[in-house]
């Protein structure tokens, strides 16, 4: 008797592990080979996924051929452990690439996108950044005094954190000046707000609140605007920039800001103070706002930074030269370089990549980088705030931007993928 429960136990252990192998080398699988592949026509690029079991790729067009070291280019290959890989085709498009676990389980589809040689040129420069939010957002909620000096929290568990108000009683919401006057219109009426909720749009009813001083509130804690200093990436051939490598998000809910347009400005560093172990480092300035200081537009705030056209105020300001892009298979560990304008002065320093994430999971976090540059530890410790965008240089070719410096060693940091901000 205790044989056969000892027997079943055996053969149930066996098959949880077995579920449990399964799912997570699918998992893992899923995650490490991007979904989306880009290369540059007539050129021959080599890949390498980190692969724990044996794959079989495919393509589904003529236009690309596959090579995994036999010589001879197929729609088919097989691809044994840690094996790289490279995928050609002469004609631009979006073709497919299908990729089967053991040569018949259908794992994924890639999708491959065959382009020409794109330029762009890797700027490094701090720019000053102003942006106007879509209606107005809500950053929390607070107590509300009314006349007779009961204290009250009126949107509490009605408005949140994150939505934005774009009407009431629809009147058009651009500012919080708006917000306020029509506020004290309304009086102790009922006021319909129409509020933006993630990918919802919701009426809420609510009914203002006459505080001491005689003004009418809602209770609720509000911004229409954000600023701040950043470095630009890149600007394109057609003045096209890209700016930042990660959104700018709201310092109170910490929601990427949705907008509906920015402007870039001038800007001048006035100091930058080292960062230590758990506390990053900064640069410190000031923005010049006016329309003689406009360097350009913002049309979108993404996740994968700032994006919009400089004017030729800062192009005539451009004094690198263009060079191509790097793709994320040419990436690798290794020596590279940053440039940044945070000596006064535009120049490159040397860092060290030291991982590289070809998959699509953390789009801002593709690499790991670690200053190595002598005169940029003296004059910043290694990546301080304000230095997100800084353009990274591997090869002759722009490869990525710096994201994020750790906490706990502010020599290292993140890197995007530059074809990740390109592609946003």
């Amino acid at each position: 008797m205790a044989k056969k429960k000892f027997h079943k136990l055996i053969v149930r252990a066996f098959w949880i592990s077995l579920i449990f192998c399964i799912g997570f080398t699918w998992f893992y699988m899923k995650r490490v080979i991007p979904d989306k592949l880009n290369i540059v026509a007539a050129e021959e690029e080599q890949f390498h996924f980190s692969m724990p079991f044996d794959v079989t790729l495919h393509s589904d067009s003529e236009e690309v051929v596959l090579n995994n070291g036999s010589n001879i280019p197929s729609d088919q290959i097989h691809l044994q452990v840690n094996q790289p890989f490279s995928v050609y085709s002469k004609n631009l498009g979006s073709y497919k690439l299908g990729l089967k676990l053991f040569g018949w389980i259908q794992l994924k589809d890639i999708q491959v996108n065959v382009v020409d040689t794109k330029y762009a040129v890797p700027c490094g420069t701090p720019v000053g950044i102003y942006l106007k939010a879509n209606g107005v957002m809500v950053i929390g909620t607070g107590d509300v005094t009314k006349k007779d000096g009961m204290v009250v929290e009126p949107a509490f568990g009605v408005l949140q954190s994150g939505d934005y108000l774009e009407s009431i009683n629809g009147i058009p919401l651009s500012d919080k000046e708006t917000l306020m006057n029509e506020l004290n219109k309304i009086g102790a009426s009922e006021a319909v707000l129409k509020v933006r909720r993630g990918d919802d749009n919701i009426d809420i009813k609510m009914n203002p609140i006459e505080t001491e001083d005689g003004s009418y509130k809602l209770g609720v804690w509000v911004r229409d605007d954000t600023q701040g200093i950043g470095t630009m990436t890149y600007v394109d051939m057609n003045g096209q920039f890209g700016a930042l490598g990660h959104g700018i998000s709201d310092s109170d809910t910490g929601n990427v800001v949705q907008i509906t347009d920015g402007s870039l400005y001038e800007t001048a560093i006035l100091g930058i103070e080292k960062g230590t172990f758990g506390k990053p480092g900064v640069m410190s300035g000031i923005i010049y706002y006016g329309p003689g200081s406009n360097l350009g537009t913002i049309k979108e705030n993404t996740e994968e930074g700032i994006f919009g056209t400089v004017n030729d105020r800062f192009k005539q300001g451009i004094s690198q030269d263009a060079i191509p892009i790097g793709y994320r298979q040419d990436v690798k560990k290794g020596k590279a370089y940053i440039r940044s304008d945070v000596s006064g002065k535009v120049r490159d320093y040397e860092i060290e990549i030291q991982r590289v994430d070809y998959s699509t999971t953390h789009k801002s976090k593709g690499m790991v980088i670690k200053v190595t540059d002598p005169d940029l530890l003296a004059l910043t410790g290694g990546i301080v705030q304000g230095m997100s965008g800084s353009p990274i240089i591997q090869d002759g070719k722009l490869i990525g931007a710096v994201t994020h410096v750790f906490i706990q060693d502010s020599t290292r940091g993140y890197g995007i993928f530059i074809e990740n901000m390109i592609n946003h």
